[in-house]
């Protein structure tokens, strides 16, 4: 087994999040044929607790904390310019030391995750190196902008100027970067001409077996309430853009052509909810549960999962989640992009609310009733994870990294 260095700029673990779930994925399958050692931040003190499991797929693991409020504040502090807050925020001097010593050490094969974490290993030389950027971070915040009023709109394009700088650079620098879509790379490609044919796409997958629609759990729900969901981790703007404009625009609609305890509740499913759902919840038919045990029972007795983001990029696990249980879902068409299903068939697809509150209303009067088994039949084909993964193993074989585009695209 050949030693690997993988980066990560958050604890891959537990996978109940969008970037922990592709990491974690990551790091087990590479684990399989590789002595892992990992380095990573870790920003929530509750996931202290889940250090323990991850040394099962680790030689070696360093985790070092995060504080998110400092890190802001020392992020702004260093601002200048041509350099992205990015950079300072995810910089940790005991992280540094530690790969410093990993390379001393002799290991060269390197596997980083998110662009982030691409400076601990800039300008060094030998292995190969692959980065996996997920989405193109920067076009987050350039969307951050154009939603923001100043100075959130200036400071939002600057990080997505300087962000995207980063990215490019560190792309050229690595033998590969994976992004999650072709959607995406040809969106990279076209910001960054350079580097065409250096870039690839790397699909998200579903635990097929812990996503299923035939396990026994319990309804969360009262009784006759049909219950239409969103899963997300609230404190990331995104998902609460998407929440607050379903409740405001979509859900006042289908609740007024309902009477009674038939009118749908919208059950917002995830942790760290802040005041704009808070002050969400005292609507009605609006719940906010915050952090819950397990995500499944929400989605498997929901009458429709909802996804409805405007900002978005790359593949929406939530949106693969829901169907792989079985459930009909509607999402935009940023939440549905690089996924392959069929819109209409596998689930529904709406740009607008007049469109949302037709297609949820459709749903719920009981007009797509093969919506679920057809998302989960469209999941089995070609969403589990080994199937996804798989081509990563070619990234670090012992043939040269320039033709493994076509093995991975």
């Amino acid at each position: 087994m050949a030693d690997l260095l993988f980066l990560s700029h958050r604890i891959p673990y537990p996978p109940d999040k969008g970037e922990k779930i592709r990491a974690f994925h990551m790091l087990r399958h590479l684990a399989r044929h590789h002595r892992i050692h990992l380095g990573c931040l870790i920003d929530e003190p509750e996931d202290w607790r889940h250090v323990a499991q991850l040394r099962e797929f680790c030689s070696d693991l360093a985790c070092f904390p995060l504080h998110r409020r400092w890190r802001r504040l020392a992020a702004l502090a260093k601002m200048r310019p041509g350099r992205a807050l990015t950079v300072d925020y995810f910089h940790h001097r005991g992280l540094a030391r530690w790969v410093e010593g990993k390379y001393a050490g002799g290991i060269r094969d390197v596997f980083v995750y998110s662009s982030a974490m691409a400076p601990y290993v800039m300008g060094r030389r030998g292995g190969r190196r692959v980065l996996d950027m997920v989405d193109i971070d920067s076009e987050k915040w350039r969307a951050y902008a154009e939603a923001s009023a100043w100075p959130g709109r200036w400071l939002y394009a600057r990080e997505g100027r300087t962000l995207l700088a980063l990215e490019r650079a560190a792309a050229m620098e690595f033998d590969r970067t994976l992004l999650v879509s072709a959607a995406e790379c040809a969106h990279f490609t076209a910001l960054a001409p350079e580097l065409a044919g250096r870039v690839a796409a790397l699909a998200n997958g579903v635990d097929l077996a812990h996503f299923a629609p035939d396990l026994a759990l319990a309804d969360p729900y009262p009784a006759g309430v049909p219950a239409i969901v969103f899963t997300g981790t609230m404190d990331y703007r995104p998902n609460e853009d998407a929440v607050v404009w379903f409740a405001e625009e979509v859900l006042p609609a289908l609740r007024a052509v309902a009477s009674g305890g038939t009118a749908p509740v919208f059950y917002i499913v995830g942790a760290r909810p802040g005041p704009a759902l808070r002050r969400l919840a005292r609507r009605p038919g609006v719940v906010v549960t915050g952090r819950v045990p397990d995500t499944r029972p929400y989605l498997a007795h929901a009458a429709l999962v909802v996804a409805p983001l405007r900002i978005a990029r790359g593949i929406q696990n939530k949106v693969l989640e829901a169907m792989a249980m079985a459930r009909p879902v509607l999402a935009t068409p940023a939440a549905f992009e690089g996924i392959i299903a069929s819109p209409g068939r596998d689930l529904l697809v709406a740009e607008d609310a007049p469109a949302m509150i037709s297609a949820a209303q459709a749903v719920l009067a009981g007009r797509y009733p093969g919506l679920g088994p057809a998302a989960r039949a469209a999941m089995l084909r070609g969403y589990a994870w080994d199937e996804t993964l798989a081509p990563l193993d070619a990234l670090f074989a012992a043939s040269s990294t320039p033709a493994l585009g076509e093995a991975i695209a």
